[in-house]
């Protein structure tokens, strides 16, 4: 690699790459699942990589966990009790989950535990949210997680997926989303990672309508954010809510409540070992589609990436086996 480490993929982001130097490489392993390697970069901080995808840098990474955790948990109704992280396995978004006190109860599935072990090592700013005594870590198959979990269980989910490329396109299809809404209570909220408008504009139109005829009576958002190591710079969230036993829904631009502030923090200082959420540059799309009619659709779409959702290969168990491959923020404002 010549001191330099280059995130390539012709299926995904064919035609461009992210690059990053690196001065010294702190470790490399292979689990039952993926390559895991972790190094030291010139300007970002440490760095995780799965199966040749950077998932997150130690000086980026708020963007995203921040985002993911935050835009839903208070945007719902009613102060969130349980919660279920699928992925995640960094520890980043358990960490802005357990800054709301309302939580009383969360779950994490993740199928990859040296994902787990490598990030307790190398990034304790991420995975002290496995510390919390609320936190309840399944190393398993996330989809099989939610499956079997019982219907109402849980205020809000949030999957911290991979990119829909092999196996991974499960966490794409219908039939997950459609177990995520039966583990939902009434007036549940979900968030996913929504992958990069600029790269994958036909995937998310898919995306969002498919949501559409599973959460409906519900509402169906679109959110992005700026991270600059994440392919385009960016990455996005499908915000989803199950209608209350009222019918009521949740509208994601408007929340119910501001962010947590970290300990030890006042409330216009940035979160602890981040950026504080307010100064985030986001967008949320009170229509799902907006921002895909925003930019075209029809124009963005005559570049190379195929939604994979028509015709998706069988898969592994999957518990979003690695931590979720970018994607953008959305305003709480």
């Amino acid at each position: 690699m010549n001191g330099w480490f280059s995130e390539i993929s012709d299926e995904m982001w064919p035609g461009q790459a992210m690059s990053l130097k690196m001065t010294e490489v702190l470790f490399k392993g292979k689990s039952d699942f993926q390559d895991v390697m972790v190094f030291q970069s010139q300007t970002y901080g440490k760095v995780l990589i799965l199966d040749g995808v950077i998932q997150c840098t130690e000086r980026d990474e708020f963007s995203y966990q921040e985002m993911i955790a935050h835009l839903p948990l208070c945007s719902i109704h009613d102060a969130p009790k349980k919660v279920l992280v699928v992925g995640g396995g960094d520890g980043g978004v358990l960490r802005e989950i357990v800054r709301h006190p309302t939580v009383e109860r969360l779950d994490i599935a993740e199928i990859d535990g040296m994902v787990i072990d490598v990030s307790k090592k190398f990034f304790p700013g991420m995975s002290c949210g496995f510390d919390d005594p609320r936190v309840n870590v399944n190393v398993c198959d996330g989809i099989k997680f939610v499956g079997d979990a019982e219907e109402g269980s849980y205020d809000a989910i949030i999957v911290d997926s991979s990119d829909p490329v092999g196996p991974a396109c499960v966490l794409f299809e219908k039939p997950f989303f459609e177990k995520i809404y039966r583990a939902l209570k009434p007036g549940g909220v979900l968030c996913t990672q929504g992958e990069c408008i600029w790269l994958h504009a036909e995937l998310i139109k898919d995306v969002l309508e498919m949501c559409k005829g599973i959460f409906v009576g519900g509402s169906v958002q679109y959110g992005y954010c700026s991270i600059p190591t994440y392919p385009s710079g960016q990455i996005g969230f499908v915000m989803c809510s199950k209608p209350d036993a009222d019918g009521k829904t949740v509208d994601f631009s408007k929340p119910a409540r501001p962010p947590p502030v970290a300990p030890g923090k006042s409330p216009n200082a940035c979160l602890e070992g981040s950026g504080s959420p307010s100064r985030t540059a986001s967008t949320v799309f009170d229509d799902g589609l907006g921002l895909l009619r925003l930019f075209g659709v029809s124009r963005l779409s005559r570049f190379p990436f195929r939604s994979p959702l028509a015709n998706a290969r069988p898969s592994r168990p999957h518990g979003t086996s690695h931590h979720p491959i970018r994607r953008p923020v959305t305003n709480l404002k």
